[in-house]
């Protein structure tokens, strides 16, 4: 049965890293071979791959002649998850808004003249398509 929990974990957003940067099947060992030291064993990266298998982040296959290895791959992309993440945030710590949200990024991360000009001719690019 699949987990209705959208979240990852830093392990498990690093294990997605790797998966969306691949773009395309990968076993545990492709994984494992781009896995920053410390790496961990190759059980763990298994378990692991079961976890997002069971929280829909990935699914997986095997391919005739190739044994016991299983293929993983995406369901989510970067960008999804990013989004929902945004949309968790923006609905958890700002009561949805997202003026409230853009505030505090913008009060918070001390912005300067240059990148608030930037985010203005963003504003305003999307504004005329």
């Amino acid at each position: 049965m699949k987990r209705k929990d959208n979240t990852l974990t830093r392990v498990e957003f690093q294990m997605m890293s790797i998966l969306w940067d691949i773009n395309h099947a990968a076993c545990g060992r492709d994984i494992l071979g781009r896995w920053s030291e410390p790496k961990p064993t190759y059980t763990t990266i298994a378990t692991y791959l079961k976890i997002l298998y069971e929280k829909g982040f990935v699914d997986f296959f095997k391919k005739e002649g190739e044994g016991k290895t299983q293929w993983y791959v995406a369901k989510v992309t970067r960008q999804q998850y990013t989004r929902m993440t945004m949309e968790n945030v923006k609905k958890n710590f700002f009561g949805g808004s997202l003026k409230s949200m853009f505030s505090y990024f913008v009060k918070e991360e001390h912005l300067s003249p240059e990148d608030i000009e930037e985010l203005l001719n963003l504003i305003n690019d999307d504004d005329h398509e």
